[in-house]
């Protein structure tokens, strides 16, 4: 996979490490908010073995607020332009507006991560046009009410159709195969058992012709198995990371990114071992 001259081996599995500019996000809202703050974590991150670096300005935690466009424009540009010029990693925009996406790419960002997988206003247009990696993620509904009553018939094939059906709309829009993830949104519009169910059978997804990327970290259905606050959620999250990886997840997003990479690479030597 191909990020403006940066190359993504997908052989082996790799960790994107979250970068929220943001005063709500559920676990780190008001910690990056200032330039200084928000690079020196990204360069943390990426010494600690984080292969791409997740710049969000709009929290999607249930019941967040919605961020206006220019809101968004200025917590992120600023901090993609300053990533791009100091760290050799690959940068990611967190967004579902076309705008940004258009702002963010030529401020030095190589790819889109859209939780709405590109359907908002003019977002698949620009996103062809940008000619950049893309994921494409699921949600039921949308973040200020996604939780309430999520349901489904199947969630596994729900999601698998969603996407699939995502994915070859991008291709008909001019998003080469090649270029397109895709995200089962754990968390996004699900209950505690969705997402349980949607871990157990997550191979199912990685069969598909997409690499999958998966969020799992400090997410609320490790509280509510585990009875955890998000501060006590890494091994957790840990727990949750290893075993995508076994079972084939090549991307994982997540807030500490030490740990993680420690327990994606344990997995991957396990999985491997011959």
């Amino acid at each position: 996979m191909y990020f403006k001259n940066k190359q993504l081996d997908l052989n082996r599995p790799h960790v994107m490490g979250v970068l929220n500019i943001t005063p709500d996000s559920f676990s780190d809202g008001g910690r990056y908010t200032s330039l200084e703050n928000s690079i020196e974590q990204a360069r943390n991150m990426v010494a600690q073995g984080a292969s791409i670096i997740d710049v969000g300005g709009e929290s999607t935690r249930p019941g967040a607020q919605e961020v206006n466009e220019q809101q968004e424009l200025d917590r992120v540009i600023p901090v993609i332009e300053k990533i791009s010029n100091e760290l050799d990693t690959i940068i990611s925009i967190d967004t579902s507006k076309a705008a940004v996406m258009s702002h963010a790419v030529s401020a030095g960002a190589h790819m889109i991560n859209d939780v709405a997988a590109l359907q908002m206003t003019n977002a698949l247009d620009s996103a062809a046009n940008l000619d950049v990696p893309v994921c494409l993620m699921h949600m039921q509904g949308e973040p200020r009410t996604m939780q309430h009553s999520p349901v489904y018939d199947d969630v596994v094939n729900d999601v698998s159709e969603f996407l699939s059906a995502r994915c070859e709309v991008c291709i008909e829009a001019g998003i080469q195969r090649e270029q397109i993830m895709i995200d089962p949104g754990f968390g996004f519009g699900k209950t505690v058992q969705h997402n349980i169910e949607l871990m157990q059978k997550i191979d199912r997804l990685v069969t598909n012709d997409f690499p999958v990327l998966l969020g799992v970290s400090r997410k609320s259905t490790i509280g509510a198995i585990l009875d955890r606050t998000v501060e006590e959620r890494l091994p957790g999250s840990l727990a949750l990371a290893a075993m995508a990886v076994n079972s084939g997840v090549k991307i994982i997003r997540a807030h500490d990114v030490r740990a993680t990479v420690d327990a994606v690479n344990i997995a991957f030597a396990i999985k491997n071992y011959h």
